[in-house]
């Protein structure tokens, strides 16, 4: 069975597919994922130029992202089909990932997949794209399980939170805000998906949040989606990428204390020991799984 690449994913820049000054700017970036947007962030009578505009710069830049992906639009809309074909067929070497916006149901991915498959086969591409799923409405995240399970081509599912609170018919000021709840208003959702996705080898990612003069507010979302368990956050403004690099990057004290407890704990068993206390903390076999985690991020940002 094919299996996709693991990939570092703690930010993802969104790109306007249709503002070449900003495609310009995000191809020099060395975040580690950068998408072009063919969905929200382009007017209807743009959705054309913008896929053509797309393709030029899959072909043409050196990318510097470990990652790069276009965002299409849904498969209810007329536009879907058309972006995938053009893109594939004329950029499909350069593209790593194509996020499918709206994924409510197992039919909406398996279209994607089946397409993505016929094409390569017709193209004769080598690499395998990869699929991203965006959860955004609330069907999808009642079917979370399902879709996240229902194709090997899935990389990651993300919680799109601006069409989710839509979807809802929660009333809020920006995308990503919580207005006058007095908790975590996006828990249940990221804990949720989180637990699809991790529950089928899948990266959950968190979506953005839009007041990018806001670095205290982002600051305390991306640390409430990584104590979840999320991989990593969106970023709508190359400033955002920092901050949330920084929260999803372990730190060099905790990478070398995981493998410190782990060589004790290796030691331990071959002792015949289960459990060991290093440092003054008990180590044994839970605690090891939650700190491999931990360092298996740290192999793929190569820290």
């Amino acid at each position: 069975m094919p299996v996709q690449p693991n990939r570092p994913r703690r930010s993802a820049l969104s790109v306007p597919g249709s503002a070449q000054k900003m495609i310009d700017k995000a191809a020099a970036l060395a975040v580690d994922q950068v998408f072009l947007d063919l969905e929200d962030a382009v007017a209807v009578d743009a959705k054309a130029q913008a896929r053509g505009m797309v393709v030029e710069a899959l072909n043409s830049k050196a990318w510097a992202a470990r990652c790069v992906s276009v965002r299409i639009n849904d498969v209810a809309t007329p536009w879907c089909h058309d972006d995938i074909i053009e893109v594939v067929t004329h950029a499909g070497a350069h593209l790593d990932t194509i996020i499918l916006t709206k994924a409510k149901s197992v039919s909406d991915v398996r279209f994607v997949h089946l397409l993505l498959d016929q094409l390569e086969a017709k193209l004769g591409l080598t690499k395998r794209i990869g699929i991203e799923c965006l959860i955004e409405e609330v069907e999808g995240l009642m079917q979370v399980e399902q879709i996240a399970a229902c194709s090997d081509r899935i990389e990651t599912l993300i919680f799109g939170v601006g069409d989710y609170a839509a979807s809802q018919q929660m009333q809020l000021a920006a995308v990503g805000s919580t207005g006058d709840y007095p908790g975590d208003l996006w828990h249940y959702p990221r804990f949720k998906m989180t637990i699809a996705a991790r529950g089928n080898g899948l990266d959950p990612m968190d979506g953005p949040y839009a007041d990018f003069k806001d670095p205290d507010t982002l600051l305390l979302e991306a640390r409430r989606a990584q104590t979840l368990g999320m991989a990593g956050k969106w970023a709508i403004h190359p400033q955002q990428v920092g901050i949330i690099e920084d929260v999803f990057t372990p730190s060099a004290q905790s990478i070398a204390l995981a493998r410190k407890q782990h060589a004790a704990y290796q030691q331990a068993q071959q002792n015949g020991l289960g459990a060991i206390s290093v440092d003054g903390v008990m180590v044994d076999a839970a605690s090891i799984r939650i700190s491999q985690s931990l360092l298996n991020r740290a192999d793929i940002l190569g820290l």
